[in-house]
Formats: structure tokens, sequence, C-alpha cells
């Protein structure tokens, strides 16, 4: 079975060589850093630089610096939790659903979707460590036998979310490495450093660029493939179990398995979007990755938004329906209570905002995508805090009421975490070509790679 690597070809052919499209993606990393590189650095290596503090302070004098309160005990750190694991989908789902599904649209973007996978869930994943209170001691998490003979809960979702998340986590590793074999063999016989030509020959696994290598690769590409798929969607299914069953009013719904998987694919789409704008224009790869992949991409992003504005009104009629009047209470609440602000912070960058995308020439506009793609990101962060806080903070008895109120140091582990993000995705541009030298330059010359000769040319 051959790979399609088809990208949008009119948007290459006639323009660029195969040796000219090598260079303009192998530019970034054979320059020395430009002042847009530093100073992007230095903004989100400050911020990394303040959630490392908050964090250590944490560790020092516990999580008692934090909001956390009776009766809300989930506050940022699980709000975070949800939002950068569903940033997290957006990678695995171009790469691999829209592979198998054969959509050629995906090439150009598909390397970089991955990354951001990667960095996601490993900024995600810092925060149930945090939340547990005493983080050296996270080890017992694992179920291993141990002196104590203290064993985990199997049959809690938040285990399960253990397994998911760190299954997800190493299929995506190994998805995004396999894909990068044959650049880094590219990349060893371009280059003439010699510290270099060592580091690219031991990730390329002595790849050659024959017949045989495409065959072995493609059948190794579509397996992971299959792998990844339904990982895309169980992953966060699984995450949502951490609300759907507990018998908490507000959480103990059967839509959130899809709602949650339709709001991680929007969230990730979005910060996608965000960010390969900076990217195709920093790198001049505005020949590569064209306004059409923004298009399509902005197309999931309403198809899904609306799949998400579905869900919220689905929620306040399921009850409706019930008649439980202390359900009624929880969705009434949250759209007029104490929260209410976050609520339709919520409804307006998730719901209205990207109805925009229903007329094509905001779909193209660049500006306008980066601007709604922020305002997305903003309001599924909001989704999280509104289904986590406003849950909680108001019980079965009025008497243990309460309000939650971040504290700065939960603020400071916050933007630590976009820090730490944006660090791993800048230093990515630098250190690895964000898109695959090999696919690109199999569509430029009208052939598969598996077509090939010596050298993939």
């Amino acid at each position: 079975m051959k790979i399609d690597y088809s990208i949008e070809a009119p948007a290459i052919e006639g323009r660029l060589s195969l040796s000219q499209i090598e260079e303009l993606i192998a530019k970034p990393l054979d320059s020395k850093p430009d002042k847009k590189f530093l100073l992007a650095l230095s903004i989100s290596g400050s911020a990394l630089a303040l959630g490392a503090l908050c964090v250590l302070l944490t560790f020092y004098y516990g999580i008692g610096l934090w909001g956390n309160n009776q009766p809300v005990g989930w506050g940022f750190d699980i709000v975070n939790f949800v939002f950068w694991v569903g940033i997290g989908h957006a990678g695995t789902l171009i790469s691999a659903i829209l592979f198998l599904l054969r959509q050629k649209w995906r090439t150009g973007i598909a390397r970089f979707a991955e990354a951001m996978t990667i960095f996601a869930v490993m900024t995600a994943g810092l925060f149930p460590a945090l939340h547990t209170g005493r983080p050296w001691l996270d080890g017992y998490l694992l179920p291993y036998p141990n002196q104590h003979n203290l064993w985990v809960n199997f049959t809690s979702p938040l285990l399960w979310d253990v397994f998911a998340v760190s299954t997800y986590f190493t299929v995506s590793l190994v998805f995004w490495y396999v894909g990068l074999i044959p650049d880094f063999a590219s990349l060893r016989d371009r280059t003439t450093s010699k510290i270099k030509k060592v580091i690219y020959s031991i990730f390329s696994l002595g790849w050659r660029h024959s017949h045989r290598n495409w065959q072995h690769y493609e059948k190794a590409y579509m397996l992971l493939a299959g792998f990844a798929t339904p990982l895309v969607l169980s992953v966060h299914t699984i995450v949502s179990f951490d609300f759907a069953v507990s018998i908490m009013p507000g959480w103990h719904a059967t839509i959130f398995p899809p709602y949650f998987v339709a709001g991680a694919i929007f969230s990730g789409f979005a910060m996608v979007v965000t960010v390969l704008i900076f990217v195709r224009k920093i790198f001049d790869l505005e020949h590569i990755i064209t306004v059409n992949h923004l298009e399509k991409m902005n197309k999931v992003i309403l198809a899904t938004g609306m799949m998400v504005g579905y869900a919220y009104a689905m929620e306040f009629f399921i009850a409706w329906y019930s008649g439980n009047p202390i359900e009624q209470f929880v969705f009434i609440n949250r759209a007029f209570g104490p929260y209410y602000w976050a609520y339709w912070i919520m409804v307006s960058c998730n719901v209205i905002f990207p109805q925009l995308f229903w007329i094509r020439k905001f779909r193209r506009n660049i500006p306008l995508m980066f601007v709604i793609s922020i305002f997305v990101n903003i309001g599924m962060w909001f989704e999280r805090f509104v289904i986590t806080v406003t849950s909680l903070h108001r019980d079965f008895l009025p008497s243990s009421w309460g309000y939650y109120t971040p504290t700065l140091y939960d603020i400071g582990i916050l933007i630590g975490s976009f820090g730490l993000f944006f660090t791993l995705v800048i230093l990515f541009t630098k250190a690895l070509p964000v898109v695959s030298i090999s696919e690109i330059k199999a569509v430029a010359d009208g052939a598969q790679p598996s077509h090939h000769g010596e050298g993939g040319h």
C-alpha cells in the first residue's frame, strides 16, 4: 500500500526546484538565530521561568498556595490538565486519521502538528503530578509491587488517565519519530558539520533512501496510524470519565465523552492555526503551508465548534428533561450564577465567533483567523473552568457553598505552562524541519518516494 504524499501541488510546482525546496525547509536549521527567534525565545523563556518559580514555591510550601478550597478541590490544576490534553489532539488527528482517510491537505502541516501534540501532552502531564500535593511520591501511582503493599485503585478513572495519556504520548512520539527518519537522512547527506552528521546518522537509523527502506517505512507508518487513530478518540473520552463517572450534578452525563473529544479537536486545531500563522511567515513557507491549508483547518474548527455548541444546548435540555431540580439548578447557576461571566465568555468564544468562518473571505483572512483561533483557545480554557468549578462551588447544602478565586501562584503556573509549550515549539523550529522534506519533494516531482532512487530525488 502506497502512502499518498500529495499536498497543494500547484502552490509548489513550477516555482521551486527539488533542491530549492530542501534548502527552504532546512534553512532555519542552518542559519544562526535571528532577532525574531531570540525575541520569541526570550518571551516564552521568561514565562517558563515564572512558572518554574511558582512550581518550586509550591513544592516548598505546598498547594495551600493555590486557590483550591472546600468545596472546590479541583481548580486551575485540573482545568489546565484537561486543556493541554485537548490541545494535544490535533496533531495525531491530522497525521493519523486524515492520513487513513486519504486527505491530501494534511501533508504540509502534519509534522508541525505532531510536534505540538508531543509538547502539549508533556505540558499536561505536569499538572496531575503537582495536584497530588507531594509529587516526589507520584511513583506510587504506577501499579508495581512495593514494600508497602500499596496498590492503586484500578476502578478509578484517575488511574485510567495515567494509562491513557502515557500510551497516547508514547505512540505519538514513535509516530512522529518514524516520520522524521527520511528527513534525518536527507539532513545527514547535506550537512557539512561533522557533529551534525554524526547526530543525524544516529537518528536516521542507517536510512539509504532505497526502495526497501520506503517499503518498510510505509508499512510501519500505516500500522502506527492505525494504532494512533483509536487513541485520539479514547484519550479524551477517558479524561471525560474523570467527571462523568461521578455522581456530581453537572458532571454525571453520558454526553461528556463525545463532547470532550469534539472540544479537544476544536481547541487543538485552533492552536495549530495560531502557531502556523507565525511559522509560515517567519520561515518563508507560504508556498508550502498555504492559505488553502489554513482554510481547511478553519472548516474543521467551524464544524467542531458547532458540535460543541450543540453539546452546550443539549446539557441544558437534558437537565430540564430529567426533572431533577438539583441538576437544573447547576446549569442555571452556570449561566446566571456568580460565574456567569466565565460561562458567557465560553459561549461567545466557542460558538458565536467561529460562525464567521461560514464566509469564505473570512476563512482565508489571516489576521481574522488568527484572532478567532486565539478566542477559541480562550473559550476552551474557560469551558474546562466552567465544567470544573461551577459544579463544585455550590454543593448540595447551601451551608457548604463557596467561591473559588485563583491566587497569583495559580496564574503564574498557567503562564508557565504556555511558556513551556511555546519554548519547546520554538526550539523545535530550529532543531528539526517543521515540514517533511521527503513528502514535499515527492509532490514537486510528481512521484511517490518509494519510486525514488538513491538520495530520494
